[in-house]
């Protein structure tokens, strides 16, 4: 009994050790790719820049009704309100600043009248009229992003315990990679093909080692998660070619081509890199739930020959394809509903509609994930059947010598 204690505790203190390794080798990399990708990252000029700081409102000091132009036959009105505000960031904190709120009905949807006790942006720019240097500029939201994610993570460490720890731990990894790697890679210019793909080779290998440690299983679920990954950016490049993608789906896309002319970001690459990262977590879910499933059978249920493991899988990986589908599906709905509402009001045409850039690429989005996820399951029960059937041929060779 003492020996197996010895040895559970020496087992905890390697896996520790591989896991804090893993850790620190992930956090290395972020840093070292981070100085790559940013080496030639455009850097727009800061003299053409608004400053832009947090405040709290302090006191309403007036508010003017403004009926311009009425009497011109122009319906314009517009509702001004002065305030101060005690700045909470930047060089002058601390101090108090009169500010200028401008509302109109020009303005389809207003916000909030400023109230006192708001925590608020403000945008420094003068109103000679008003003798204001400051202006409202959006409510500040974060504070309350920041407390909806620290309950998320709380619950996450109560139900998931260590294993909540290890994904919230991949989880802040992956969000730095893709914004301080990611991000800079392509606004530095690089072959954002070459990046996607390098990308999602270091989420899937880091987050499932956080998450399951270095194992058969883990090497199972890596080799069919990037399997499926490849399929699906093999089949975009195809698609590509048929489809004749330009990559301007909205304003956002004319702004990225404007901001270097010279060296403009590639917009075919942005959309082959969102739809192989957007579909690279469905794939991940489903190449571990196979390799999972199949090493719990291997280890529990005694399922040794590569034929039971492999048929086993397939019979696990047709339950998950429908729902995992849909969930590609929706989520690309639900993310762009409003334009699809928008599109649709105002084009009667569905034959247009349906031939519009932006709705097929929307379409391609959920089908190559929805293909990749098809295409990632037989594969990962094809080599975990492999790797599972391997070490439990082995023991049986033992156990009958």
């Amino acid at each position: 009994m003492a020996k197996v204690i010895v040895k559970g505790r020496k087992k905890k203190k390697e896996y520790g050790f591989l896991y804090f390794s893993v850790i620190l080798v992930s956090i290395l990399l972020i840093f070292l790719g981070n100085k790559v990708a940013s080496k030639n990252i455009l850097v727009p000029n800061s003299e053409n820049q608004m400053n832009v700081e947090r405040a709290i409102v302090t006191e309403i000091i007036d508010v003017i009704q403004d009926p311009a132009g009425a009497n011109e036959g122009i319906n314009f009105q517009s509702r001004d309100i002065l305030f101060e505000a005690k700045l909470t960031t930047g060089d002058l904190k601390g101090s108090q600043v009169k500010v200028l709120q401008s509302l109109n009905n020009y303005q389809k949807v207003l916000p909030k009248d400023v109230e006192i006790g708001d925590k608020i942006l403000l945008y420094e720019a003068g109103n000679d009229y008003y003798g204001t240097s400051w202006v409202f500029g959006e409510y500040y939201r974060t504070g309350i992003l920041v407390v909806l994610g620290a309950i998320f993570a709380f619950l996450l460490l109560v139900f998931g315990r260590i294993k909540g720890l290890q994904t919230l731990f991949s989880l802040v990894l992956t969000i730095l990679v893709i914004f301080f790697v990611f991000i800079p890679a392509i606004l530095s210019g690089y072959n954002i093909y070459a990046w996607s793909m390098l990308i999602c080779l270091f989420v899937t290998a880091m987050t499932l080692t956080v998450v399951s440690g270095i194992n058969q299983k883990t090497l199972a679920a890596i080799i069919g998660c990037m399997s499926g990954i490849i399929i699906s950016a093999v089949l975009v490049l195809i698609m590509d070619m048929f489809l004749k993608l330009t990559g301007v789906v909205d304003e956002a896309s004319v702004y990225l081509l404007l901001m270097n002319p010279d060296h403009p970001v590639d917009l075919k690459g942005v959309i082959f890199g969102a739809i192989i990262i957007g579909a690279m977590g469905a794939i991940m879910d489903v190449s571990m739930s196979i390799s999972s499933s199949l090493y719990e059978m291997k280890e529990k249920y005694a399922a040794h020959s590569f034929a039971q493991l492999f048929s086993s899988g397939m019979t696990i990986g047709r339950d998950i394809m429908g729902t995992m589908a849909n969930t590609l599906v929706l989520a690309y709905i639900g993310s762009s509903l409003s334009t699809v509402l928008l599109l649709i009001t105002y084009n009667p045409s569905l034959l247009d509609l349906m031939n519009r850039e932006m709705v097929v690429i929307e379409i391609l989005q959920a089908i190559i994930g929805s293909l990749g996820i098809l295409m990632t399951l037989p594969l990962t029960a094809l080599v975990s059947g492999f790797l599972y059937s391997r070490g439990n041929n082995r023991n049986h060779l033992k156990r009958r010598v």
